[in-house]
Order: C-alpha cells, then structure tokens, then sequence
C-alpha cells in the first residue's frame, strides 16, 4: 500500500465543501468549537502543559486544537489531507496571531520524513474517517519521542453511539451535517489499544465525552460508550 491511499476522497470533499465555515461557532462545526476546551484541559493536564513543547496535530482541519494549544505556548505543527480547511486554519491563524505551521500531507508520509520528533501528538476525531485507522495510529506514535504524550478521539463502536451520534446528533437534533459519520468505522476502545500497543504505545488515561440535551452542555467524565479520549505514552 502506497503512503497516499489511506485518505477516503469522499470524506476529504465532505469536510472541503463546509471548510469556510470551520470557525463559524454557530456553524456545522460548533460541537468541536464547545468540546475544545475539555480536550484542551485533558491534554494540558496530562502532558504537565504544553509550553515549549513541540507538538503535532494530526488531522488538524481547520485548526481549532492546534490554534489552542498554540495559544498556550506550544510549537504546534498541523497536518491534514483537505486543502481547503488548511486554507482556512492558516487565514485564521493570520488573522488570530498566532504561529503554527499546517502542512497538507498524509501522516505516514509525514511519519516517514520526522520520526520521534514531537514531544505531544494529538489526532482527534480523525480515525474513524480512514480506510485503515491502524495505519495511522502506527505513523502517530512513529512521530512521537520517547516518553512522549499522545492522544486519539474517536467515537465507540456500540448500539448507544449509533443512537447519539447518528440518530440524535445528525437525524433530530441537527448538531452536525447528515453523514458526518458511518457507525461501521466507528472504533472500540480495546481496538484502538490493541493497535497502539502494537505501535509501541502504552494506554494511560482515558475519558468519555458525554452531550446533555437538555443543558446542551458537554463534560468529561467515565463513560466512553460514546465519545471517547485515550491518553498514551510512547515507550522507549
């Protein structure tokens, strides 16, 4: 397999298509924009903060986490495969003030280029959007140092995340476009840990990101039924 063939063109053309509107936070994306702060909590805590500390956001989008942990003080580095929501990170970077450098290119390639160069990985909300979720889990911990912290999100394969994130996010409840997600690439926990040990990765922390309808609030707590977050160091 070629370096270039693990990216699925229709979800690239999905998230191209509403691109310019990656920073409306009343817009498609304004789920990612409420959640950031709690990732960018999690991550923050978990690496003892990110000031001086070099860092890559793989699958990057329209930069919202890299623009964050920016802001505090890390040397972040963002990489995706859609031109148009680069585009659009780096204008609203210009425009925001602050420095980081997207760069559009597949992660294995990327992984091939800089290996164990980057004290904080984070891909988030990315794997399920892959044809092969553990190629990319494998070039993530490639780019990583040793001891260094990395992070992937994604959402649980169960009947309760199909119910919540297709059925009341995109059917009912609007929050995201129809067809954002397909359950089938949906990712268990045990999985995306296999894969990780497998890429020399060893599970440290893990949280679930929960939505109440009603308070139309989000939290971090234990239940990963849904959307899940899983912090790994990468071993010697």
């Amino acid at each position: 397999m070629t370096e270039h063939q693990n990216v699925d063109s229709a979800e690239i053309a999905k998230f191209e298509a509403i691109a310019e509107r990656w920073w409306d936070r009343e817009g498609e994306f304004k789920p990612l924009h409420e959640i950031n702060p709690l990732r960018l909590d999690f991550v923050a805590n978990k690496c003892n903060g990110l000031f001086d500390k070099h860092t890559l956001d793989v699958g990057c989008g329209g930069g919202i986490l890299s623009e964050s942990m920016a802001k505090m003080g890390a040397h972040v580095t963002g990489i995706d495969m859609g031109q148009e929501p680069l585009s659009i990170a780096k204008l609203h970077a210009l425009e925001s003030g602050v420095n980081v450098d997207y760069i559009k290119i597949p992660a294995e390639e990327y992984a091939n280029q800089h290996p164990a160069r980057f004290d904080v990985v984070t891909c988030m909300e990315m794997l399920e959007h892959v044809p092969d979720p553990a190629s990319i889990i494998h070039a993530v911990a490639a780019l990583a140092k040793p001891g260094a912290d990395v992070f992937f999100s994604t959402l649980n394969k169960t009947a309760k995340a199909y119910l919540f994130a297709i059925i009341g996010a995109e059917k009912v409840l609007k929050m995201v476009p129809d067809g954002t997600h397909d359950h089938k690439k949906f990712i268990k926990p045990a999985q995306l840990i296999q894969w990780a040990e497998q890429a020399g990765l060893k599970v440290r922390a893990s949280a679930g990101l929960t939505y109440n309808p009603l308070s139309k609030q989000y939290a971090l707590n234990s239940d990963v039924s849904v959307n899940y977050i899983l912090h790994f160091e990468k071993l010697a």
